[in-house]
């Protein structure tokens, strides 16, 4: 395998490595991003065709989800020990695979197995995207590159419903087709992966599973189960048993801060979460932001999409097409929102961006039952993707402005942990307060009274990003951040 000889720190724009790194980087996230909202306005097909209800929509969705965001950190941490490169080409290889699984399940299980194995392979491929990002660029351009990063990859996953509207009316088994449709980025990221500069890992002569935090990853991975699968299937479960249970999740949770603190405090190697990077400011702010965001965006995506197509009876495509305009928001105008930190700092964009967020999922709350596109869901649809194009870029950069270069991979891991563990948590608990549990893909009353109220909630989530913003951070944070 050919090694371009570039060192860390060294890759700068206008060079071709600094294009391969951005295209196989951007392109490997967006599979990513791609994979967990290509699926949305698939969801009612697979529902027609392999069954289970709601809870057999929510598995697709936080199968992926669950393991992404358990073992994201595993995979930063991985990265950091043996090399961000080499896991990182590792998880592009495990997601192609399991693409093809996902594509070629014949029932549901098969399917959400199919979905958690992804989340595995995406585990190892997330973190390392954006860790030789930071790890590669010199300091100076680095807050650009990771803006194009985030953006780029913001346009990804905003596209997903557009390009899973078309394969799924354009072929008979077109949910599968949404699976496939990843296939050639995947074989673009693993022809120029050898192209990419290696950053060293600091591996010891120790064994490699002394030097991972395995007891954490199991700890964060049951207690997240137990939190989730409980409240996906409250209505087979009953509430007792779902309360027991998700209680039950959420000891393991407070089980795996206290070994972060133990190990971190006795020095023992390779703590998942290391408790010290959360005293870093604008690290805390930027990671409880980016929950409350993601994770209304997680909600309304999936929640808007069942509204569209089961609700008022729209098809796959005419769905994707709706959230069209904040692909093309996203695409013109991140690159922008990125120049403008090193002017106004993080604090008035990400402020900005979750008001408007919040207004556009305000506006789209109340939809009548046949709506007309133009008048009533393109200008809540608008509002909601300026709040978007204000936000992905700055919260990454600020996210990992402070974090030092070391513990980039477990930096990355992290942020990008709490988004998907955001995710995974609004889209299986706000359906439960909203009402939703239990319906089918003909219930299109109870889709629409569900959809109310579970989007006004996304709202006041991002209400309260926006207030954690204003408050979190320091007027100067992504000046500091990106200023040379």
């Amino acid at each position: 395998m050919t090694t371009t000889q570039v060192g860390v720190h060294e890759v700068r724009f206008g060079t071709g490595t600094a294009r391969i790194v951005l295209l196989v980087t951007i392109l490997a996230s967006g599979m990513a991003f791609l994979d967990g909202t290509i699926v949305n306005v698939a969801l009612p097909r697979i529902e027609a065709d392999l069954g289970g209800g709601l809870a057999t929509l929510q598995w697709v969705l936080n199968a992926y989800m669950l393991t992404l965001g358990s073992l994201v950190l595993v995979g930063g941490s991985l990265g950091d020990l043996l090399g961000i490169r080499r896991v990182f080409g590792w998880g592009v290889v495990g997601f192609t695979v399991t693409t093809v699984i996902c594509a070629l399940a014949p029932t549901a299980p098969l399917l959400v197995a199919g979905r958690a194995l992804q989340g595995v392979s995406a585990a190892l491929m997330v973190p390392g995207s954006l860790a030789l990002i930071s790890s590669l660029f010199v300091e100076e351009q680095r807050g650009r590159a990771i803006g194009l990063w985030s953006g780029l990859s913001g346009v990804a996953m905003a596209l997903g419903p557009f390009i899973g509207g078309v394969l799924v009316d354009m072929h008979g088994g077109g949910w599968r087709w949404a699976f496939l449709a990843k296939l050639p980025l995947a074989i673009v990221v693993l022809v120029l992966l050898p192209k990419v500069p290696t950053v060293p890992g600091r591996r010891t002569d120790a064994p490699l599973g002394s030097q991972l935090d395995l007891m954490g990853a199991f700890l964060t991975t049951a207690g997240l189960a137990l939190l989730v699968a409980p409240l996906t299937e409250v209505e087979r479960l009953g509430r007792p048993l779902t309360a027991a249970l998700t209680a039950l999740g959420a000891a393991f949770l407070v089980g795996f801060w206290l070994l972060e603190r133990r190990r971190e405090a006795t020095n023992s190697p390779a703590p998942m979460m290391p408790p010290s990077l959360w005293r870093i400011r604008s690290f805390t702010t930027a990671n409880i932001v980016t929950f409350v965001v993601y994770g209304a965006l997680s909600a309304v995506m999936f929640l808007l999409t069942l509204a569209l197509m089961i609700g008022m009876g729209w098809s796959a495509l005419v769905t994707g097409l709706a959230t069209l305009p904040m692909t093309i928001m996203l695409a013109v105008f991140s690159g922008k929102v990125g120049s403008l930190i090193p002017r106004f700092g993080a604090r008035p964009l990400l402020t900005a961006g979750c008001v408007f967020m919040a207004i556009g999922m305000f506006m789209l709350a109340y939809l009548p039952p046949h709506p007309s596109y133009w008048t009533e869901v393109f200008p809540g649809v608008m509002v909601f993707s300026l709040g978007m194009t204000l936000i992905v870029a700055p919260i990454t950069t600020t996210a990992l402005g402070d974090i030092p270069v070391a513990a980039s991979g477990v930096g990355s891991g992290v942020n990008n942990a709490v988004s998907r563990i955001g995710g995974l948590v609004t889209v299986a608990v706000i359906p439960v307060v909203a009402g939703l549990s239990g319906i089918t893909s003909d219930a299109g009353l109870s889709v629409m009274n569900g959809y109310n109220h579970a989007t006004i909630i996304s709202a006041g989530l991002c209400a309260v990003g926006a207030v954690v913003s204003w408050l979190g951070f320091h007027p100067d944070t992504g000046k500091a951040v990106t200023a040379a």
